[in-house]
């Protein structure tokens, strides 16, 4: 990412509580959905996500496969997120779950050298902390190389990133992933109650390598233990 230590604008985004969009009841699997994209608009930038420059709408629109929907995220020497405002209690639904598909990996991508800090994938949990400075996150990527369960950190220590997936075996392929976002909150950040969340974020990155990188995202949920 060409400042990899900064996130999407909250005031814009995350931190507007007058925007934050209230959970639905849960389902009958005992997760609420966060976003599926079936009501979005096929080839289209999704309706209720925010980037802080328009050029990035270029790199997410959604797409169509098999009857399902996702976001597709094709980045050409950009490096921008897209995040989506959404308030749940973390206390009584803890575990972030989705899917994602890694489709072309950033060119020597490496995460724990600044001057190749790019993703083909990246899921972020975002808490409201300062209109300054930006939000606390806990960022879950797919690294090319970096060894699964590694620790990295950005945005002056705001962000708390963790390796979930490494390698190339996985191309081409959807994974499921769950998570228990409420945990690695509170260690990350030596909290002990849980905050609420402002929202999530998605990142497909490749302005430091200065090349391409194309990933899928879809079904976030917030689901029970």
């Amino acid at each position: 990412m060409r400042n990899p230590r900064r996130l999407l604008s909250l005031p814009s985004a995350i931190l507007a509580v007058s925007m934050a969009i209230a959970a639905p009841p849960a389902r009958a699997d005992d997760c609420i959905p966060i976003e599926n994209f079936s009501a979005a608009k096929v080839g289209e930038f999704p309706a209720g996500w925010k980037v802080r420059k328009d050029e990035a709408k270029k790199t997410y629109t959604v797409q169509e496969e098999s009857g399902s929907r996702f976001l597709r995220a094709h980045s050409v020497g950009l490096g921008q997120q897209a995040a989506r405002s959404f308030e749940w209690n973390l206390d009584e639904y803890p575990i972030l779950a989705w899917r994602w598909r890694p489709m072309e990996f950033p060119k020597n991508g490496d995460e724990r050298e600044s001057s190749r800090n790019d993703s083909v994938l990246a899921v972020y949990l975002l808490v409201p902390y300062s209109t300054i400075r930006g939000p606390r996150a806990v960022k879950y990527i797919w690294s090319e190389k970096v060894p699964t369960g590694t620790r990295l950190e950005s945005n002056m220590g705001l962000t708390k990133v963790r390796v979930l997936r490494s390698g190339t075996d996985g191309k081409g392929t959807w994974t499921d992933e769950r998570v228990d976002v409420r945990s690695d909150f509170l260690s990350a950040f030596e909290l002990e109650a849980a905050p609420k969340p402002g929202g999530i974020a998605v990142l497909t990155d490749a302005d430091e390598t200065s090349s391409s990188a194309t990933g899928d995202y879809a079904d976030f949920r917030a689901c029970r233990k």
